[in-house]
């Protein structure tokens, strides 16, 4: 059988023949993931605002010591602003996607993107500012799972891991562009110090916004709707010329099982509503809690890293400094999650992760007994929270991408990434809100003891991932299929051997390619 020859090629290749042979393909996904780079940009910017002088002037409140700070209230505002205009994106992006495709969604999503800009550059008051935060937050909403989506249907298995975790370097590439553009307008007094900020959010969509012109389909997408046809011509665009026509009829063949396969006994593409039925319950809920994770595990607080800074004792030069320190060791933490994963999978980082991430929070609550004045308890402090973004990014946050993109079916895949980022986005509502009282001046003032509690929730969380996430690494969506279908165990799926084309599927409605 096609399909059968066609996994069997594909999982014999070697990471670097599958990249020779899917050059096309890595160079259009990490075009679409420079969307997610200019949402980490954009998040960035809004994360640092609330310790960044000039904008403290203008839309803060006097303390009392000749400085100005945002209230608790309004950092809120702005944060869950943003993040209820991704819930609104995200929406948008899950049924415009499953109607229309990959590529015009993201097209969509540039063409807001460029408009909404005028509306936080021009704000004169900070009612008009969350306004603006608010629309931006459509378009991020559509970027945050639509990259991610792409980059595991265009790639092949040995390709998806790297392709999808590049995603959270392209998230953290963003954060630190804008940790350094903000170090540079430090010393800028006026309102330019700000606005010159978000006039460079204008950088990232116009390019993008060209190339999706050009881009190809998803060729998974394209099979689900029955457009075999369009799939081949799609996958031809996405392997070199040398592969030739055979290679990419079999590949296509195998999407067609791969669809068949999960329709059986079932009727019609996806709906939003099938991911909660009995046979798809557990891969949502994995979904949905493994991107949850991410957020429950204390990862706000090291998004919070120059406020963070900054209350426990360093200057606001500093705590720049510190971040973008924090923001390079993240991105190396990225880099190393590509060859530790060989060895490790992608259940064993994620796991070991929150693991090393609980005990360096524990001592970061240590180092908040000194008294704030102790600079040398302060610079420990920032110190290991450097070293813990390193933990969290060489396991929890490239690994999440892979596994949320891996875990749901072919046929409930746009729906359930999406509900799974609104869960997400939900819950860092509710973090933020936690966050932001924990470290503000005027409400709970944790400072470092605020890593207790995140201490704790890591701990919950590892528990949560060591009995019911899964090994995906090296494995055919339709593998997949099979081993949640027979009710296999988490910890048992990496031991199981498996056979997708064992049985015989109904093709109707699904056109194989002659």
């Amino acid at each position: 059988m096609d399909a059968r020859d066609a996994t069997r090629e594909e999982m014999a290749m070697s990471p670097w023949a599958s990249l020779k042979l899917y050059r096309k393909a890595v160079i259009w996904s990490f075009i679409f993931s420079c969307s997610v780079l200019m949402d980490g940009f954009d998040s960035g910017l809004l994360s640092a605002f609330i310790a960044f002088p000039a904008f403290q002037k203008k839309f803060g409140n006097p303390v009392g010591d000749g400085t100005y700070q945002l209230t608790a209230a309004w950092q809120l505002g702005l944060s869950n602003g943003a993040k209820v205009g991704m819930i609104i994106g995200l929406f948008f992006a899950g049924f415009f996607t499953e109607r229309f495709g990959c590529r015009p969604t993201m097209i969509v999503g540039h063409a807001l993107m460029i408009s909404f800009i005028f509306i936080p550059f021009f704000a004169g008051n900070i009612q008009t500012l969350l306004a603006g935060e608010i629309l931006q937050g459509i378009p991020w909403g559509i970027f945050q799972t639509l990259t991610t989506q792409y980059a595991c249907e265009v790639a092949p298995i040995e390709l998806r891991y790297y392709l999808t975790t590049w995603t959270n370097a392209q998230w953290l590439w963003g954060d630190l562009l804008s940790t350094v553009s903000l170090r540079g307008l430090l010393q800028v007094k006026s309102q330019w110090a700000y606005r010159g900020a978000f006039a460079l959010q204008w950088f990232w969509p116009v390019p993008i916004l060209a190339c999706c012109f050009f881009a190809p389909e998803s060729p998974w997408w394209l099979v689900r709707k029955g457009r075999t046809e369009d799939a081949l011509e799609s996958v031809k665009r996405l392997t070199q010329k040398s592969a030739g026509d055979e290679t990419a009829r079999k590949t296509v063949q195998m999407m067609v099982h791969t669809v068949a396969l999960e329709r059986k006994g079932r009727d019609g593409n996806g709906r939003f509503l099938d991911m909660f039925k009995k046979e798809n319950i557990r891969r949502t809920e994995i979904t949905c809690l493994t991107w949850m994770v991410q957020s429950l595990c204390g990862a706000g607080l090291l998004n919070y890293g120059v406020y963070f800074f900054e209350q426990a004792g360093l200057s606001t030069g500093d705590s720049f400094d510190m971040q973008i320190g924090l923001d390079c060791m993240g991105l190396l933490g990225t880099l190393v999650a590509w060859f530790t994963m060989k060895w490790f999978g992608r259940r064993g980082l994620f796991v070991g992760s929150l693991w090393v991430m609980v005990v360096m929070f524990c001592i970061i609550g240590f180092m908040g007994i000194p008294p704030s004045t102790n600079k040398g308890a302060s610079w420990a402090a920032g110190a290991l929270l450097i070293f813990s973004k390193f933990v969290f990014d060489s396991g929890v946050g490239p690994v999440v991408y892979s596994l949320v993109s891996e875990i749901p079916s072919a046929r409930e895949r746009a729906f359930t990434i999406v509900f799974a980022r609104i869960c997400y986005n939900t819950c860092q509502i509710w973090v933020g809100e936690l966050i932001s009282y924990q470290l503000n001046p005027t409400e709970w003032h944790w400072r470092e003891f605020s890593a207790f509690f995140w201490a704790g929730s890591a701990l919950l969380c590892s528990l949560w991932v060591y009995f019911r996430v899964p090994e995906t690494k090296s494995r055919s969506f339709a593998e997949l299929d099979v081993l949640f279908a027979k009710k296999i165990p988490a910890r048992q799926f990496s031991k199981t051997e498996v056979d997708p084309f064992e049985q015989d599927v109904n093709t109707e409605g699904v056109h194989f390619v002659h």
